[in-house]
């Protein structure tokens, strides 16, 4: 599945092969949680030259369903996509999004959740209906998406649990993790999660005992809800170079560009994260602060960019573009004076537009790591 091409120090340049299509590593997943990426169309991400989407299960669970996901012949029909799709197994979802914030407790009732050893029963964000997910039936709602790298189904343990916390989480989720590679079908890739929270000697453990069962790639999962940046990167630097060297590895959930910048030196290879497009629809911008041609990586950059708020009022007459060293079809067409405008009238284009260029920048961003 994944073929390293070139090393140095941490770093690794490769090919990673999947049902869909070779990507090249590292590289950068745009969020289409449900089937879609918010305001873009499958065509768009063609468009951007996306490798690789990332769906959820959970949300594709409850609609529209997994009889149905099988009815529609998977996700990659259903949206038009013909790329390859990762998707995550929803273990994070069942807390954040059951009426209530992840809870440091765990293994009992709290915020309409009860997590077991057989899975955690949950209520729709949605109805309010009561389900269960448990890990064989997220192996066969990922199988049902079609989707070409599954995860894992995971206990997730909040940003501020208690060592034993973080303890029982890791251990429940290697057992289920267990349960992920006996019930999964099919030609998909399945990684596992490392968990053990801002704890080193967790961490081994976990990343041992998934060693142990076997996977296609190995994720760090548990990160980037609510830890510093100091603890994260003290996780990443220690735990990723110790993770199989002939397998991927892939960062959960994060980040910042600069984050990015670091995690690559330390030899992460995947990456996914909310915000460039939840940063575009609140419009604020990623912006190079030079030609990304010319830059001169180090693992601690990080003044190669800048956020622009484009709904200042000091854009209201700017006729440049959004970013002078972006080809994207936003920057190539739209003035920071047009694109403010659209925001300021609530027209549903300023989305699109600072959408498109935002995922330019990130995946522009990947292009230059990889050079």
């Amino acid at each position: 599945m994944f073929e390293l091409k070139r090393q140095e120090g941490h770093r690794r340049w490769g090919t990673l092969t999947t049902a869909h299509g070779k990507i090249e590593t590292p590289f950068f997943m745009p969020i289409a949680t449900k089937g879609a990426v918010k305001t873009l169309s499958s065509a768009d991400m063609r468009e951007l030259r996306a490798q690789i989407l990332l769906s959820n299960t959970y949300h594709l669970l409850l609609r529209p369903g997994l009889e149905e996901m099988k009815r529609l012949g998977g996700l990659h029909k259903l949206m038009g996509w013909d790329g390859p799709i990762l998707t995550d197994s929803g273990g994070y979802q069942v807390f954040s999004l059951s009426g209530a914030k992840l809870s440091a407790r765990g293994g009992s009732a709290f915020g309409g959740n009860k997590t077991s050893e057989d899975g955690v029963e949950f209520q729709s964000h949605i109805d309010g209906a009561r389900l269960k997910l448990t890990p064989e039936l997220s192996m066969e709602m990922q199988s049902a998406i079609g989707s070409d790298i599954m995860m894992q189904f995971d206990d997730v343990a909040a940003g501020d649990s208690s060592y034993e916390r973080y303890e029982e989480a890791m251990e429940r989720s290697l057992r289920w993790a267990k349960r992920c590679k006996e019930g999964k079908t099919g030609q998909s890739k399945l990684f596992g999660i490392v968990q053990g929270g801002t704890y080193e000697d967790l961490r081994e453990r976990s990343a041992s005992g998934l060693v142990d069962i076997g996977f296609d790639g190995y994720a760090i999962g548990g990160l980037s809800v609510g830890e510093s940046r100091e603890d994260a990167y003290r996780i990443v630097k220690n735990l990723a170079p110790s993770l199989p060297g002939d397998k991927p590895r892939y960062f959960m959930g994060g980040g910042m560009p600069e984050e990015i910048v670091y995690y690559v030196h330390q030899g992460v290879d995947m990456f996914d994260c909310v915000l460039p497009t939840r940063n575009a629809r609140h419009g604020t911008l990623f912006v190079w602060s030079e030609d990304p041609n010319l830059i001169s990586w180090d693992e601690n950059k990080a003044d190669f960019y800048s956020k622009l708020h484009i709904t200042n009022e000091t854009h209201a007459f700017d006729s440049s573009p959004v970013d002078a060293f972006c080809d994207c079809m936003t920057c190539k067409t739209t003035s920071r004076a047009y694109l403010r405008h659209l925001f300021s009238v609530g027209e549903m284009l300023a989305l699109r537009l600072a959408t498109i260029h935002n995922l330019s920048f990130y995946l522009r961003l990947m292009l230059e790591l990889r050079k």
